[in-house]
Order: structure tokens, then sequence, then C-alpha cells
């Protein structure tokens, strides 16, 4: 009770604010029921829209109260911004340029949370220090510093009390989400619960920049000696759970188009070169950078696309990777048969629905996107669009690809900003294709089988010596009820042999126990 009176006064406080930005336009539009929309009139009695927010659009005006109102929010604008589904095609545009900035913290303190995460002077860390910050965001700002042994190292310090900050407003979020799915049946399916619960992972990875860093090494073990995409090293012996530090990197944000002309950089080639990043990234590897935005993708002198900043990312299985191959080709090939039988076979779409009439749907979206000319297809935009005809077809959001949709809606208007007549995804296909025709051939099943095989051959033996051992302990010690399950099967039986099926589903739910313990 005390929690749901907490949350409904921190509920007030933003809905004035989001009054006040003229934002609240997303409960009349979404079928918000009675009480929620009496308890808003009742919130925002003599609020009034401040006077320069008129001229503006409305996705504008949710960004603006969105950055209002603090870190959580912001990140949540972020994931709005693939869900056009949920806020339209133009809001959701306006959305994906939310950005997540503030002003730096005072440098004195920086240099303290140093000391205190390391335990010992900055000096004997760091030969110097600068004190102006070179970036800063909601959770943590970069500054640049010489190690003691002359090396040029980028030195990213996470915000004095933010872990605080956001499970605060995670908090809030998630029971926002939880009394949505109580008390609007139709939002169900779009899952509310379990995309807060992604954005509250993600987070969770951000607030400890030991794992940023774990991410940053594994991506550069990835494109270990590849010239075209670099990835900078991790200094392992000045990161800690507050602070990482990395080798300093230069260059040229990406979106600089005159500035990278000016330097000698063929444009389209830097295109090209980020969509093979970005297929060996989601393809190959099943692990990409999520935060694709132009301020951490740099252009070296040597036309290499250096990567920073690896607070977000995001991971896919195999078979994930498997069918989202086969759903971008049967889009970019019109073959709408092959993109609905993708989406039955995953079990995206129940089997009781119309595989011909998902197809039908998928045309109706698909062919007014790819009737354009090539270089105004937007595959991520399609891929979104794709919710806005699925709730017939009980079609369900998969939090596991929110993350790929934002990359990819990120990814495509850098690449339309570097070079308007050139579409990335066309650049990819052939990769793909190469990549799904090698992976998919008999050969690759096979290994794959045998590879499966060999992992549970390897387990084969551990895994009869923990039922041996389950055996010889209920041989020794019998059977041990709960004397509450002893008593509910005596209550009023009379003594009698257990039947044999009671025997053998003991023993079966023994073998279960025994193999569950040892499955990875």
């Amino acid at each position: 009770m005390f929690r749901t009176f907490r949350n409904l006064g921190r509920v007030t406080g933003i809905v004035r604010t989001v009054a006040r930005h003229d934002a609240l336009f997303l409960l009349d539009e979404n079928n918000a029921p009675f009480f929620a929309k009496f308890g808003i009139a009742l919130a925002t009695l003599g609020v009034r829209p401040m006077p320069d927010i008129a001229d503006k659009r409305k996705g504008e005006k949710l960004a603006l109260a969105l950055q209002t109102l603090g870190p959580g929010f912001i990140k949540l604008g972020q994931a709005l911004s693939v869900r056009s589904d949920l806020v339209g095609d133009e809001i959701a545009d306006d959305l994906a340029t939310l950005q997540d900035s503030l002003p730096p913290f005072e440098t004195a303190l920086a240099r303290q949370l140093i000391e205190d995460e390391f335990g010992k002077p900055l000096d004997d860390i760091f030969s110097s220090f600068e004190d102006e910050a070179i970036a800063a965001a909601s959770i943590a700002q970069v500054h640049f510093a010489i190690t003691t042994d002359d090396q040029p190292v980028a030195v990213k310090i996470l915000r004095p009390g933010i872990e605080v900050a956001f499970e605060r407003e995670l908090e809030l979020l998630h029971w926002l989400a939880e009394n949505v799915e109580r008390h609007i049946p139709k939002a169900r399916r779009l899952r509310p619960v379990e995309v807060i619960d992604t954005l509250s992972e993600t987070v969770a990875m951000e607030m400890d920049l030991r794992l940023e860093a774990a991410a940053g090494d594994e991506l550069r073990a990835s494109f270990e000696g590849d010239e075209r995409f670099k990835v900078p090293g991790m200094d392992w012996s000045r990161t800690g759970k507050r602070v990482l530090t990395s080798e300093r990197v230069s260059g040229v944000p990406i979106d600089e188009v005159t500035t990278l002309e000016n330097a000698g950089h063929d444009i389209e080639t830097l295109v090209a070169n980020m969509a093979r990043a970005f297929f060996l990234q989601v393809f190959r590897d099943g692990f990409f950078h999520a935060d694709l935005h132009p301020g951490n993708l740099l252009v070296d002198e040597d036309g290499a696309i250096q990567a920073v900043d690896f607070g977000i990312m995001g991971r896919l299985d195999k078979q994930t990777r498997y069918y989202l191959a086969e759903m971008m080709i049967g889009f970019l090939t019109a073959d709408y048969a092959k993109v609905a039988a993708v989406h039955f076979r995953a079990g995206y779409v129940p089997s009781s629905q119309s595989e011909e009439a998902f197809a039908q749907a998928a045309r109706s979206i698909a062919e007014p996107i790819l009737g354009l000319p090539l270089k105004d297809i937007s595959l991520a935009r399609l891929l979104a669009q794709l919710f806005t005809v699925t709730e017939r077809f009980e079609m369900q959001t998969q939090p596991q690809l929110l993350l790929l949709q934002k990359t990819m809606l990120v990814a495509e208007g850098v690449g339309r900003r570097l070079h308007p007549e050139t579409n990335m995804w066309e650049m990819a296909r052939p990769l793909i294709e190469d990549w799904m025709e090698n992976a998919l051939s008999p050969e690759a099943k096979a290994a794959e089988a045998m590879s499966e095989a060999g992992k549970l051959i390897e387990r084969l033996p551990a895994l009869i010596t923990d039922m041996s051992d389950s055996v010889s302990t209920l041989s020794r010690d019998g059977l041990k009820l709960h004397p509450d399950t002893v008593n509910a099967m005596s209550r009023g039986r009379r003594p009698a042999r257990w039947p044999w099926w009671a025997g053998a589903a003991i023993i079966v739910g023994v073998l279960i126990a025994a193999g569950s313990r040892m499955a990875p």
C-alpha cells in the first residue's frame, strides 16, 4: 500500500511535467481507461503548457518532457524510438534524436571518485588528468589523461549517486508497466513489463564499468587484425566498478561529412565499411554495439571506423540470427511467403493464425516502402511497422529484438546522412546471403549437430555419476516426503500398495532432476 501511495505521488509530478510540455496526447491515442484519464485530469488542474512549446511537433514535445524527467526517462524515450506501433512513425523519428547528455559534474569530484575507487592518490595513477570533460551523459562523463607510463588514455567515471537515481526511476517505470498490463488488456500483447525488464538489464550493465570494459574487450577480439573497424584496448589495471580507462582514440565523428571529404575519405566506402561491420557483429558474432550514434563512431586518418562506448551491447542466439537473416532477405526480395514462414517457424506468431493472411499483411506494409527509390528504403522502419498490423495475429513483442531494432534505425540514419544515394542494407545483402548459404548448408548443420553431440558426450560421465548418486541416496535413505505431503496422501485412504506407475514416475523424476543439474 505504501509503495502504491508513494508511486502515485511521483506519478502526479511526472504527469504535471508532461502536461507542461503538452505531451499527454499518448493517453488519448492509446485508449487509456476512464479512471486513468480522470486521475490525470485531477493531477493537471491549473497546469498550462509552456508558451515556447506550441510550435513544436508532438515528438519534440515528448522528447523535451522526457529529458526534463531524468536519465531513466531518457532511456525509456530511446527505447520508444523503435516502437512506432506505440507512438507512430513521426513521434518515433523525433524520439530517435533524443540525446542522452547533461552538464558535466565538477572535476574535483571526478578526481575524488577515481582516488576512492583505487584507494590511492590520483598522481599515482595518472601523470596528468585534464580538467575539462570531453563528454558528459546521464550515467558518466569522460576525461582525457596520461598514465604514469606515458600512455594517452580516456577515463570514464560514473556520476555520483547515479545508481540510486536509476533504481528509483526504474522501480517506478516497472510499477507503471505492471499496472498497464493489469488494467489495459489490449496493452498486454506489447509486454510492457518485459520491455522495462530489458531496459533495467541494460542500465544495470552500464552501472558496472568492468562489464563495459569486458564488452569492449570481446568486441575488440572479434575484430582483431581488421583494418576497417577498430576497438580501443582496455587498461584493466586502471579500471574498476566506477572507473573505466581505455586506449585514447582520435578521429572525426562519422556524421561530419564535409570534414571527412576534405580529409580525402571516400564517403561511400565508409558506408560500406559500416554496413560490413554491422553485419559481422549481428550475424557472424551475435554480439553487437547497440549505441551506434555518430558520437560513438570516429573515422581515423586511415579511414578506419573507431568504435567507442560499450555500455549498451546486444546479443542474439544463433537461431534468432537465422530467422532475422531469412526475414531480411524475404523483405528485400519481396518474398512475403518466406517472411510469414519465418515468423511462424520462430513462434513469433501463433500457429492458430493464417500464414497466408500474415504474408498478405507483410506485403501491405512492405510494398509502399520497397517501392521507393533504393536510397529511401528503410528496412529498420519496415520491420518496426510490422507491429502496426500484427495485433490481430496475436503477435507479441520480442524484447530481445528491441536493441537490434534501435541499432538498425540509428545505423540507417547515420548511413543516410553520410551518403543519401546509398542503401547500407543493399550493401550488406550479399554478405547476409553468403552467410546464410554457408551457415545453413548440410555440412554446417552436420558440424553443428556433431558439436552438440560432443558437448553431451563430455557431460555424460558426470551425468551418470550424478544419477548413480541419486539412486544410491534413494536406496539408502528412502524417499523423503514432507509431513504435509504424507498426511495429504494418507488422509481418508486405507493402507495400500502404490501402483506400478507411481514407482516409475518417481524414478523418472529422479533421473530428470539429476539431468537438470547437469544441464548447461
